[in-house]
């Protein structure tokens, strides 16, 4: 069928009005446009199991593989920039290479040993542990031979790798670096280390850091008193560790709890020590929301001692106030650590369960 002129007309000034329209609307679009739906966007990627960061071409050349691979290995384990760990592992030892006193036997002028140079005492005592013993320094096993031994790579690496944790990265690193060595001229040589073996010649922070990674945990609570639980828990995220504190202000571990366990209307044990075995035992994997997390960390702690206590809010993460040193309150993975002593559920203990029931029923 042909068109007349005037339809024909009609049409392409439509057509000409909708293509103006584009061209006016488009910026807006653009502007208001989801980052998941357009290539530019930055959001994290909090499944990511491929390292944050890779290696520039200069640390591919000066790293020696079997380190790069333990640097990767444990930074990707334990949580931290795998570029510190090699940075520090540099600065240090030159990866092991150095023939300085205290490198591959004995130790230095100031105490440290091995290809970390950690000091004797901060390692354990000795330069060999044996990992069934009780100990509370650094010593770890990275080889799986059951000792910790600081002259071995592998185990000083992972120990390396637990201390800055402890003490603030991957979000602080400066800090986590100043407790290593205190000196802030050490710290500016490592970060600057590590921006050279790195690719993008910056030093970042893992996506699982990210506060974007934070699923909606108290829409995803499993029950109304875990929902309350977990939002004052979460609303104390960036408050300062404080030992013995229960708020408002500051926390320690247990108090943090404690204090969210209250706001919700219950009463649970005020330490680390009285809250584990107050709790229901739970089999790891079988943990859920409102479930604290153990460690075996801490001075006077041991196997059935825990010395840590965390806050389970969603399937491998917790909410902690980890020491002085170690930054905020913060969510956190617990997989990453290897010195779980195990779980428990506050909430199936016969007191809580009368509590709950007294809430439910105040005439009761």
């Amino acid at each position: 069928m042909k068109l007349s002129r005037a339809r024909l007309a009609l049409l392409i000034g439509a057509a000409g009005l909708l293509l103006l329209a584009a061209v006016i609307v488009s910026p807006m679009l653009l502007i208001s446009m989801p980052s998941f739906l357009s290539d530019g966007g930055t959001s994290p990627d909090c499944n990511d199991s491929k390292q944050v960061e890779e290696v520039s071409d200069s640390g591919a050349s000066d790293i020696p593989p079997d380190y790069l691979g333990l640097y990767k290995k444990y930074g990707k384990k334990i949580g931290v920039q795998w570029n510190i760990l090699a940075a520090v592992g540099k600065r240090e030892t030159d990866h092991g290479r150095s023939d300085l006193p205290g490198v591959k036997s004995g130790t230095n002028y100031a105490g440290a040993a091995g290809p970390m140079q950690f000091l004797i005492s901060t390692w354990g005592g000795k330069a060999r542990v044996p990992m069934s013993s009780r100990f509370t320094g650094y010593a770890s096993d990275g080889d799986g031979d059951g000792v910790g031994d600081i002259y071995n790579p592998a185990d000083a690496i992972l120990g390396a790798a637990r201390m800055l944790k402890r003490n603030g990265a991957p979000e602080n690193v400066r800090q986590a670096l100043f407790v290593y060595n205190r000196a802030w001229w050490y710290v500016d040589q490592v970060v600057e280390i590590a921006k050279k073996y790195a690719k993008s010649g910056d030093l970042k922070v893992p996506p699982q850091a990210s506060k974007e990674c934070d699923e909606p945990l108290v829409e995803a609570a499993p029950n109304d008193i875990v929902a309350k639980i977990l939002e004052y828990a979460l609303a104390q995220r960036g408050k300062p560790y404080l030992w013995g504190g229960t708020g408002p202000d500051a926390f320690d571990c247990s108090g943090v709890i404690y204090a969210a366990y209250r706001a919700a209307g219950l009463s649970i044990p005020r330490t680390t020590f009285t809250q584990w075995p107050f709790g229901v035992k739970v089999l790891e994997g079988q943990e859920q929301p409102g479930d604290l997390v153990f460690f075996n960390a801490g001075p006077g702690t041991g196997p059935d001692r825990p010395g840590h206590v965390g806050l389970v809010v969603s399937k491998g993460k917790m909410l902690e106030a980890r020491c002085r040193l170690c930054g905020p309150i913060k969510v956190t993975s617990y997989q990453a650590r290897d010195n779980r002593m195990g779980f428990t559920r506050p909430l199936q203990n016969p007191d809580v369960l009368e509590q709950l029931k007294k809430l439910q029923n105040p005439s009761l």
